[in-house]
């Protein structure tokens, strides 16, 4: 049984607000004969106890009780994604001159040239990935079907999807850049896109809040499974703004044709122009206004209209994020803290003090991965307020202010 996110479960319990009845356990039953459609787009039911559970954990514990329980191994080096089985076999297959491959041979030299060590991957899952994702195929499968789509209204779905940019001057240099982008795939606008030194968590991070800003909050982000893709801050931000994160199968970059053709029209259009590469930020500049005032507002041949005003006949179902501290906050990092009996913790070798008295309790924090100057509080997903770096001097002469 495929598990089920925190997002269905939610929309599970937000229904026994609305149904009929007179007592919480007749609406839960009532809720019970309901249809939920999850990430898949598949109907989806549950009994009455499951959601009885479900509600009875949500009330003592907060939100994060309805979440998938976290495996005893998390933040162990021993997951492999297919991407990285797909690098470390490509890498060892110059060794193994005939076109049939023992995959048994495949899987010891891919261990003994320590490409992967042995307790990042098992035998077992190495035959599981290859026949799940058809790691061993010389090409995409001839009769593998594909069709055409789109999405009825703006912001229903967005593409992402990162592309080799040209070399810009640096301090240290000449440094090649990566362009992170976003398409909608009803309008073709582009979200938003931008250059990068580095292809990082901070990359999407600040495209991704770009885009939300500009032109509201998508119902799904597609994208392939890359790291940054599948990083657990991305998958954060999605649960917060209640965006379902979705990814391309292995190896098929077709998936996610409108972001790709778009890659092609930078190459074919923008990057063959005379640009100024003399810092980063001159090449974002012109990149901007060449998909404002160029991609965006020019005619698009697949929906035949410019893609500005396509977006704009949505503009009634869009959910638009206002920029602010507190939205912010969407976009931050998080971490568990153990409150200790003086209401302080311990975060990058500074003390804090707690907004409230949380003494013994674990608490959540929020901070900028770039510049953690802020360091918000959050106890059960509810906001509490910013934590201060401990002043015990301060605090010394309050308390004796207090005696006074």
């Amino acid at each position: 049984m495929k598990q089920v996110s925190p997002y269905l479960k939610m929309q599970v319990l937000a229904a026994i607000d609305y149904v009929e009845g007179k007592t919480r356990r007749e609406r839960i039953k009532k809720v019970s004969q309901l249809k939920f459609k999850d990430e898949d787009g598949c109907d989806r039911s549950f009994t009455w106890r499951t959601i009885s559970t479900w509600y009875c954990r949500y009330t003592k514990h907060g939100i994060t009780s309805v979440k998938p329980k976290e495996r005893a191994d998390k933040g162990k080096t021993r997951k492999i994604t297919p991407e990285i089985l797909l690098e470390a076999i490509n890498q060892v297959l110059p060794f193994f001159k005939n076109r049939f491959r023992n995959k048994m041979d495949i899987f010891r030299k891919i261990i003994e040239l320590g490409i992967i060590h042995k307790h990042q991957l098992g035998q077992t899952t190495f035959y599981r990935y290859i026949r799940e994702h058809d790691l061993l195929s010389d090409s995409e499968p001839k009769d593998k079907r594909r069709l055409a789509f789109a999405m009825e209204y703006a912001n229903q779905l967005w593409q992402g999807d990162t592309m080799y940019g040209p070399y810009v001057r640096t301090a240290s240099g000449h440094q090649q850049t990566k362009l992170v982008a976003f398409i909608d795939d009803a309008s073709r606008v582009i979200t938003h896109g931008q250059f990068f030194l580095s292809e990082n968590i901070d990359a999407l991070i600040t495209t991704l809040r770009a885009a939300f800003y500009k032109r509201g909050v998508p119902e799904q982000i597609y994208v392939d499974n890359g790291g940054i893709y599948t990083s657990k801050e991305l998958i954060l931000i999605c649960a917060r703004v209640g965006c379902i994160l979705r990814h391309a199968p292995v190896r098929d970059g077709a998936s996610k044709g409108k972001i790709e053709r778009f890659f092609r029209r930078v190459r074919d259009q923008f990057l063959v122009r005379q640009l100024d590469l003399s810092s980063l930020d001159k090449l974002n500049r012109q990149f901007s206004l060449w998909v404002e005032d160029e991609y965006n507002a020019h005619n698009h041949s697949a929906i035949n209209m410019k893609p500005v005003d396509r977006f704009a006949m949505d503009l009634k179902r869009i959910r638009y994020l206002p920029p602010s501290e507190i939205n912010d906050e969407l976009f931050f990092d998080e971490d568990t803290r153990k409150v200790k009996k003086d209401n302080t913790f311990y975060f990058r070798n500074k003390r804090y003090e707690t907004p409230a008295d949380f003494r013994n309790k674990s608490i959540t924090i929020r901070f900028d991965r770039s510049k953690a100057t802020r360091i918000v509080v959050y106890y059960k997903d509810a906001r509490i307020g910013e934590a201060k770096v401990l002043d015990l001097i301060a605090n010394a002469n309050l308390r004796r202010g207090g005696k006074k």
